[in-house]
């Protein structure tokens, strides 16, 4: 059953402010870096353990897949940037 009393969508109202993500696309990118530098470490970790004899080698797989993969789509992203960057340049003054 749904709780559609007033008290209740003002609780969720508040939940969803404070759960909503900086404006702007500086957070944004932010928030990307940070994941990114996180999804980096997690696999260093995981290789490290793996290689120390402390973890899976399947763990390790997927960490370095995660890895792999988190790469990729920062190295797609800059190629865009660096794309559109150019295409500024070639536009007439």
């Amino acid at each position: 059953m749904i709780d559609l009393n007033a008290s209740a969508a003002l609780r969720g109202y508040a939940a969803a402010l404070r759960e909503a993500p900086a404006a702007g696309p500086e957070a944004a990118i932010g928030r990307a870096a940070d994941g990114f530098a996180r999804t980096v470490a997690e696999g260093e970790r995981a290789a490290v353990a793996a290689m120390t004899g402390r973890a899976d080698p399947q763990a390790m797989v997927e960490a370095l897949a995660r890895t792999q993969l988190a790469v990729e789509s920062v190295v797609a992203v800059r190629n865009k940037v660096v794309e559109a960057y150019q295409e500024i340049l070639r536009m007439p003054v």
